[in-house]
């Protein structure tokens, strides 16, 4: 498959051998040919985890300085005294019985959804639709509370919620190409800094192997670990 100009372009800027400060590798994606959209940066960080293993999951939420640049629709399934709170914080849609039946229908058009633990027990049934989708609330990840206002403002500030993968890499968007450098290399900083409080006790080794950024449409950029830590 031919590359295209603007990969040719991106691929000479990147040493293949090189390991790149954060600072500098968020310069480099910078320089890089801009696409015709705002692409996403993502942050991709591998552990020494066996995610195979319950005592060494990884999973959490992170709230980036910055936000992700993203316009996330929320959707808040709640009981009706908590609807102006959800409103009034932000949420794209509110409600509850006739959401549940659009989700039976095969409706998901939104990207997080926030409900109360009394909720739950409703959308158990339709775990085949929200769980491959990355849809299920979850009180780990903060969409489960009944402090409805404050978890929709959260994930509309750029609260973001991630996983551990099976291969022991959690993939992360930390901004968008419009960001300047700072705002990329703070948000990429705080999501790593969240990872380290989260190492489990039964991890051995080093613990954070390996880390990278790219954009949506540029080749990826090896970072160097212990420029996390300046």
């Amino acid at each position: 498959m031919a590359l295209t100009k603007n990969r040719k372009k991106a691929l000479e800027l990147v040493e293949e051998d090189r390991v790149y400060t954060l600072q500098e590798a968020a310069g480099l994606l910078k320089q890089m040919p801009v696409s015709k959209f705002d692409a996403s940066i993502d942050l991709a960080v591998r552990l020494g985890v066996d995610p195979r293993k319950a005592n060494q999951m990884v999973r959490g939420v992170c709230s980036l300085p910055h936000g992700t640049g993203k316009s996330v629709k929320v959707l808040a399934l709640c009981t009706p005294d908590k609807e102006e709170e959800a409103k009034a914080a932000g949420a794209d849609f509110v409600g509850l019985d006739e959401y549940l039946d659009k989700i039976k229908g095969g409706w998901t058009d939104v990207a997080v959804i926030v409900t109360m633990p009394t909720v739950m027990a409703k959308l158990g049934p339709l775990g085949r639709v929200l769980g491959p989708r990355g849809l299920m609330p979850n009180p780990k990840a903060g969409t489960v509370t009944m402090d409805i206002g404050k978890a929709v403002s959260d994930v509309k500030a750029g609260k973001i919620d991630f996983k551990v993968d099976k291969y022991g890499i959690i993939h992360a968007a930390v901004g968008k190409m419009s960001f300047n450098e700072d705002q990329i290399v703070e948000n990429a900083r705080e999501l790593v800094q969240t990872l380290v409080k989260l190492k489990p006790s039964a991890a051995k080794g080093t613990y954070v192997k390996s880390i990278a950024l790219s954009g949506t449409m540029t080749p990826s950029v090896k970072v160097d670990v212990k420029s996390f830590n300046n």
